[in-house]
């Protein structure tokens, strides 16, 4: 049997997100139920459990498809890189998004820590997949380290203390200001 793309599955699977986006908005990610969510997206909660099993599973189901909404790479460090940056303060300035990006941590593993080290590590994967054109285009790419650390690091920073000026033309600038500094270096 085929399954139709956009049938009942998807319907469903939209309007748990939905729900789970509303609810922690209003509520908080730590106040949310299977219920809740079942009941907001109007489903039974046995369909909730047997597709996702526990609210931070679904949290972090959340927080994961909003990757998809990553922007196209060109293969110029110069477009994709601004680009990037602009992304993840969307991501993270989204209705719920430090919040999924908590519920995601926490989801991963019962040790904190190790929680936050593989959130790291898929934060700088999707950075690597962003440059790959870039670098298949023979551009010399910063180290991934100093990228995160420079680019991705404060953008969540000054979400999560909400600094006021933090948007997506600070984004944009702090990426093009890091490339400009990083070539200055290469020039001497």
């Amino acid at each position: 049997m085929q399954t139709r793309p956009g049938g009942r599955s998807a319907r469903v699977q939209a309007a748990v997100h939905q729900a789970v986006t509303d609810l922690v908005c209003e509520r908080g990610a730590d106040q949310v139920t299977v219920p809740m969510v079942a009941s907001r997206a109007g489903v039974n909660p046995t369909t909730v459990y047997r597709r996702w099993g526990s609210v931070p599973a679904l949290l972090a189901d959340v927080a994961v498809k909003q990757e998809s909404d990553l922007p196209e790479p060109v293969g110029d460090l110069r477009v994709d890189l601004p680009a990037y940056a602009r992304w993840v303060y969307r991501d993270l300035s989204r209705p719920g998004g430090i919040a999924f990006f908590r519920a995601e941590v926490a989801a991963s593993v019962d040790d904190r820590k190790e929680g936050m080290r593989r959130c790291h590590q898929r934060c700088v994967e999707i950075l690597d997949e962003m440059l790959q054109p870039a670098r298949d285009n023979g551009a010399t790419i910063p180290d991934l380290q100093v990228l995160f650390d420079r680019l991705v690091a404060p953008i969540y920073s000054r979400i999560v203390f909400s600094v006021s000026g933090t948007d997506e033309a600070y984004a944009g600038q702090l990426a093009e200001d890091l490339l400009d500094e990083l070539e200055g270096l290469h020039a001497l």
